[in-house]
């Protein structure tokens, strides 16, 4: 085990993780017209909501455009985190794609091999998914058992945030039994730094406030943009017309 290069780490948050989130969240706020968008949208719900202006109707759109991917997008940079930070003190590796199916990291710990299926939280699937998972996590170490000899296989769907109380999910079939290790204590596994989660946080805030400003500037003349299309498009009498939001959205 070696010691976590906090300098690195922070290095690798400013370019690998908030860098290319920006960037994504930038280009998809360049991309986006209210031509776009609003066909992407539920238009009852906006109704639901109650929407009455222009401007609001705007913002709501390019909010949920917005929103849509970030937690995806931002999931997989922090996957990518998670095994920088595991090969910095285990010398964790990426799991190699299309060998191992709901793997993303193989380290060694304390005499145990494990394999770790990576999410951003805890609730990420239905229980299809979960049992797709356990046959994923079961094949996977039989496949590391035959290449290796290694006996002492330990499966982990690793959460980026959250907790849970009862980790260890046991089957009666002991392949498909896995332990689910959220938050705080998934990152120590990876790290052995148990305030590791915490300390993301500052390196995470510094870099994100150096570039917040530019995406501001431009989510702001994206929504003055978006709400004189709506007045073009939508508005008669000085109001929204609901009538001709849904058949552009609908009509066949």
């Amino acid at each position: 085990m070696k010691k976590l290069n906090y300098d690195k780490l922070n290095a690798f948050i400013a370019s690998d993780v908030i860098q290319p989130f920006y960037k994504i969240r930038l280009e998809r706020l360049e991309f986006a017209k209210l031509a776009n968008i609003s066909k992407r949208k539920n238009p009852y719900l906006f109704k639901a909501k109650n929407i009455e202006t222009a401007g609001d109707l705007a913002k709501g759109l390019l909010d949920a455009f917005l929103s849509s991917q970030e937690e995806t997008i931002f999931g997989d940079l922090m996957e990518n985190l998670v095994i920088h930070v595991c090969h910095q003190v285990f010398n964790g590796n990426k799991a190699q794609q299309g060998k191992y199916r709901s793997v993303d990291l193989i380290f060694e710990r304390d005499g145990k091999t494990y394999i770790v299926g990576i999410k951003s939280g805890p609730n990420w699937g239905n229980s299809d998914q979960v049992n797709i998972m356990r046959r994923n996590f079961k094949m996977a170490k039989s496949i590391i058992k035959s290449e290796s000899g290694k006996k002492n296989l330990i499966a982990v769907n690793g959460c980026i945030y959250g907790k849970d109380n009862v980790p260890h999910k046991v089957n009666k079939d002991t392949g498909l039994s896995y332990y689910k290790i959220c938050g705080q204590a998934f990152w120590e596994l990876v790290s052995g730094d148990d305030e590791l989660y915490k300390k993301l946080i500052q390196p995470l805030d510094k870099e994100a406030k150096k570039r917040d400003e530019t995406f501001k500037k431009l989510y702001i003349e994206k929504i003055n943009e978006m709400t004189k299309d709506v007045v073009d498009l939508f508005y008669i009498k000085d109001n929204l017309d609901w009538d001709k939001i849904i058949e552009y959205v609908s009509k066949k």
